[in-house]
């Protein structure tokens, strides 16, 4: 680790419900950011990302209910119910407003929060968004999903496949479910921060007309593709991403 780099710290957010377990970096206290996971992922996949985005603010990355090394709750809820458990935790850690980070399933998350908590979200990234309108079917997203990570680098499919083979296929079929019962299009129009959308070129889970579609539906969005990248934009080398996160800050 490299003497610039900053130490992640291990906390858990306390709910009787749903508890989270999350990661704190300490950066510079001029603006937050938060990250969301996609599905059948966790906090450790934004580790990279994390790590560069600490050089310029304080990051927090989650793992959701469920995922990663968060508790599985009785029930998993819909999308927008996720939305409202993220912003109690960021009201309980005093931490809005936030450079909201959203990647595959947490873009859905991420905008929902956006569009029904707008005052605690300062800007707004969607890496990869799902799910695409073409293609929402359980089967079809979970071919796209394979067909994508089977040209991926060996460090992407490693940090994907242990957290999808401790869960389980059912476990996959039944947050899927809750990504395609969410009705992500009628949410888009009423995000009112500035927002932008982030895709791998080569991604097939989230295919170039979707990302512009989304980005056409959003009142103030940008989109960019970052070449030779797939759906997982941010593992392998997360600086193309950080790059553009800190361009986009740099516009303010």
């Amino acid at each position: 680790m490299s003497a610039d780099t900053v130490e992640p710290v291990e906390l858990r957010y306390e709910h009787p419900i749903a508890p989270m377990i999350y990661d704190r970096y300490d950066g510079p206290p001029s603006v937050t950011f938060l990250l969301l996971h996609g599905i059948g992922m966790g906090r450790k996949v934004m580790v990279g990302l994390g790590e560069k985005l600490s050089q310029i603010g304080t990051v927090y990355a989650l793992d959701l209910p469920g995922f990663g090394d968060s508790p599985e709750p009785d029930q998993w809820g819909t999308i927008a119910q996720v939305a409202d458990h993220v912003a109690e935790f960021m009201a309980a850690q005093q931490i809005s407003p936030v450079v909201l980070i959203g990647h595959s399933m947490g873009t859905q998350v991420a905008v929902e929060l956006a569009a029904r908590h707008s005052s605690d979200v300062s800007r707004l990234v969607l890496i990869a968004p799902t799910i695409n309108r073409d293609e929402c079917t359980a089967a079809k997203q979970i071919r796209r999903l394979i067909q994508d990570l089977a040209g991926e680098n060996p460090k992407v499919l490693l940090a994907g496949m242990r957290t999808y083979v401790r869960a389980g296929p059912l476990w996959l079929v039944r947050k899927l479910r809750s990504m395609l019962a969410h009705d992500v299009q009628s949410v888009y129009p009423r995000v009112t921060t500035p927002t932008m959308v982030i895709r791998g070129a080569l991604d097939k889970v989230s295919p170039h007309g979707w990302a512009q579609h989304v980005t056409d539906l959003i009142p103030n969005a940008v989109l960019h593709d970052i070449p030779e990248r797939r759906h997982e934009a941010m593992i392998r080398d997360p600086e193309p991403v950080a790059d553009l996160v800190r361009d986009f800050l740099a516009d303010d």
